[in-house]
């Protein structure tokens, strides 16, 4: 049986919106101001090789799928191959290799189908809208944030006002220029 882990760049004042540039937000590009060395890559493509597959909202999805079909190298590579769901109700059809789109509506439903037909990590990947919506439900078995030590002011943040969430501590390190990675796990 898989388990759905939830993983995001964020600020300190809880922003994940644009991290990397590419969506026209005021401090789109965020998280490459700040090295998180050699240790929060390795982390990164770690995370990456131990998964079995992606769950991402439309948005990331079509952010994805136009920035990683062309590039090559270990990342990539298993970017690409992987299967990755894709939940949208506006999406008929998902084109990147191995994508197929899944229904929002019965979302509990939809997430206990992929955690039963993966053994390892189902990763979802940004996806804000897609994240907060498993965090309310309760559906994400491990939520892994790389705390970059920059306060934003405005944005999408990936908290919303859905209430109270007790998580509980499994890991924690700073790496680079320190960035913080938690590991949290429902209390």
């Amino acid at each position: 049986m898989g388990k759905i882990v939830v993983t995001e760049f964020v600020s300190l004042d809880g922003v994940i919106e644009d991290p990397g540039g590419s969506e026209d937000f005021e401090h789109g590009g965020w998280s490459f101001e700040i090295s998180r060395g050699d240790e929060g890559d390795r982390f990164k493509l770690d995370e990456l090789m131990e998964s079995d597959a992606l769950l991402l909202g439309r948005t990331t999805y079509e952010g994805f799928a136009e920035a990683w079909p062309s590039r090559e190298g270990e990342f990539a590579d298993k970017f690409n191959q992987m299967p990755k769901y894709v939940v949208s109700e506006s999406m008929d059809d998902a084109e990147w290799e191995n994508s197929t789109v899944i229904g929002g509506s019965d979302l509990a439903a939809e997430v206990g189908k992929l955690k039963s037909s993966h053994d390892g990590d189902v990763v979802v990947h940004g996806s804000g809208t897609l994240a907060r919506a498993l965090l309310d439900q309760g559906l994400v078995d491990e939520l892994r944030l790389m705390l970059f030590p920059v306060v934003l002011g405005s944005g999408k943040r990936l908290f919303g006002d859905s209430g109270k969430k007790p998580l509980k501590l499994a890991d924690s390190r700073t790496v680079g220029d320190g960035v913080a990675i938690l590991v949290y796990e429902p209390a």
